[in-house]
Parts: structure tokens; sequence; C-alpha cells
């Protein structure tokens, strides 16, 4: 079968390789219908910072039919629809016996701690996998995982009533930060991206109001106030270095962004004018909530995909990317083929 391999950093391959063949107990055997591009492919790809096991079948928002159940595997059936969730969890450790399996000390992802969902098969435990409406376009469905991500942001943000919220970056995470947002807050909601083509994208899709990162802009869009919640799904210390300043004393950036690099910033800052930073990392049970936002966003979340290719223009779409040529929000990979 084909599948896109990562072998080391810089070193991606489209390559045919052999089917993964029966499951293992406990493990299902996937078609795979869709997986998206993210932006930890690209840190990965860039870095190798997570690289466990090479080569390594990359992609870990994934969804597919199920082709072929391993022994003891209950609940599912061949031909559902599912998704994945991406973690890769230990099941032993402190995190995990408390449910806390975004936080597993050992804790990996699909694509990297297993083979991912850039291939036409894939072989995944049972445990990861969530039936899901076969009506959902495929496109959308692989976009379960990140959505997932998203409101796992939301909630550790934990917004007030009426709250301005600044998303800084209109990428994946940020486009359906912004998405859930509009559709779910009763407060104004500012985006800020360099990409201006993909910043105008996810404000008609999702009525955010765009503004540069600065200050007196961000007055402006709020009659004269500074927003108490931002969200940074940039990855970039500069920008949020810069964001810093465009918060009220006691506001809250919620750090979801894959960072290049270290912080250097004056911790006076945060002392002097209480400001919190919150870690945001993947989701704890958000999983099941995002299964039904695809079909309350159904036709926002079409409408944000950038481009569908096949299997053999992953290395080109990762050029893309990474070059900051998209204009929508997410990539989509196909590997049974574009229809």
């Amino acid at each position: 079968m084909k599948a896109v391999r990562l072998h080391a950093a810089g070193d991606l391959r489209v390559e045919d390789i052999p089917a993964p063949g029966t499951p293992a107990p406990g493990w299902v055997r996937l078609a795979v219908t869709a997986a998206g591009i993210c932006g930890s492919d690209l840190h990965n790809f860039r870095t190798g910072q997570w690289i466990t096991r090479a080569p390594s079948v990359a992609g870990h928002e994934l969804t597919g039919i199920v082709a072929e159940l391993g022994e003891g595997v209950s609940g599912l059936t061949v031909g559902q629809s599912v998704v994945a969730d991406s973690r890769f969890w230990c099941g032993a450790c402190p995190a995990c016996r408390a449910g806390r399996h975004h936080l597993c000390e050992k804790l990996g992802f699909v694509g990297e701690a297993c083979d991912g969902g850039f291939a036409e098969q894939v072989n995944l435990p049972a445990r990861l996998l969530f039936p899901v409406d076969p009506a959902i376009d495929p496109a959308v469905a692989a976009m379960a995982e990140p959505l997932a991500v998203a409101l796992h942001t939301l909630r550790r943000l934990a917004l007030q009533p009426g709250e301005p919220v600044l998303v800084l970056g209109c990428g994946t995470i940020g486009g359906l930060c912004a998405l859930l947002l509009t559709h779910d807050h009763d407060g104004p909601v500012l985006v800020v991206d360099r990409n201006a083509a993909r910043a105008q994208s996810v404000a008609e899709v999702t009525g955010a109001t765009i503004v540069p990162l600065e200050p007196q802009a961000i007055r402006a869009a709020l009659k004269g106030a500074l927003p108490m919640a931002a969200i940074e799904a940039t990855g970039s210390t500069a920008a949020l270095a810069h964001l810093l300043g465009g918060i009220e004393g006691g506001g809250r950036i919620g750090l979801v962004g894959i960072f290049h690099g270290r912080l250097d910033i004056d911790p006076n800052l945060l002392v002097e004018r209480e400001v919190s930073l919150i870690g945001c990392h993947a989701f704890t049970d958000e999983l099941a909530l995002a299964l039904t936002a695809l079909t309350v966003h159904h036709t926002a979340l079409l409408d944000l995909v950038d481009q569908q290719v096949e299997l053999g223009a992953v290395p080109s779409a990762y050029a893309r990317l990474l070059a900051g040529e998209a204009t929508g929000l997410k990539t989509i990979i196909r590997p049974q083929g574009v229809s």
C-alpha cells in the first residue's frame, strides 16, 4: 500500500510498504478515508523533536472505516465509520490512573508511537476509536481531533460571560477556537494573523474581527478596552511577547501553539500585571464533544478546508504549509483518492 513515512528530520517519503495485515488482539484495522496535516507534524518534520521510531507513518488526525477487528474487540463493527483519539498513553502512571491521559508520563501520539493515518490502511488500538456519523464528510470528520484540542483550550481559559477574546494565529487550532467562540461565546472575538488571506478566510466563516497585534488597534476594536483573555496559537515567542502588551492586567493567555525557541521575557511583567500563562495540551474528554461539534459546524468546517490532496502530494503540501502559503485552515489528505 502507499504511505507517507517520516524517516528523520527533513526526510519525508512517499513509499509503497506492506499493508498492516490482521490486527493484534484489542486492535482494529482501518481503511483511512481522510487525515489532516497538523502544525505538530510540520514541527516534527522540521526538528525531529518527537521522532521515537523511524521510519513511522505520520498523521494523528484521522478518520476511516473499520475493515477488520482484532481478537477481543467489542463495540465496533466492520464497515463502521470512526475517528481516532491521537493520544497513545500507558494506562499505568499516576496521571493515567487519574484519567488525565493527556499528561501521561510516557505519552506518545499516533503517527509517532505507532503508525498513523497518512496511509491507505492503519492498525490502531480499539480504545482510541470513536464511532462517527457516516453522513459527515470525511474531510470534516478528520477535524474531530483538533476540534477537541480547541475545546480543551477554551475550557482551560475559563471565559466569563461577555468577555472579549483575542485569538493570535488563524491556523487550525486558532481558527477552530474562533469558530467555537463566535458560535458559543457572547463576547467579542478578535483574530490576528500575519497571513492576511488566512485571517480573512477565518473572519468570513466565523464572523470574528481582524485586528493587528497592536494595543491601540485592539483598544479601538473594543471601545477603549483590552481583552482579559487571549489564545496564543502561533508558537512564536516573539508574538507571545507582543501579546503580553495586548491584554488587560489580570488577564489570561492560553498557550496552545507549538513553540520554536525559548521564551525571553521579564517575569516582572507577569508579576506586576498579574497575567496568567495557561498551558493547554491536547485534550481530556473533549473528543466526545467534538463529535457533536462536527455536525453543528459541518458547513463552516468544509469552508475552512484549504486543500484536499492525495498521498503522493503530501511532501509538496508540507512545503506549501511551511512557506506560509495556505489561505485556509486545514490541508486534508485523502488516501483513497480525491473525489
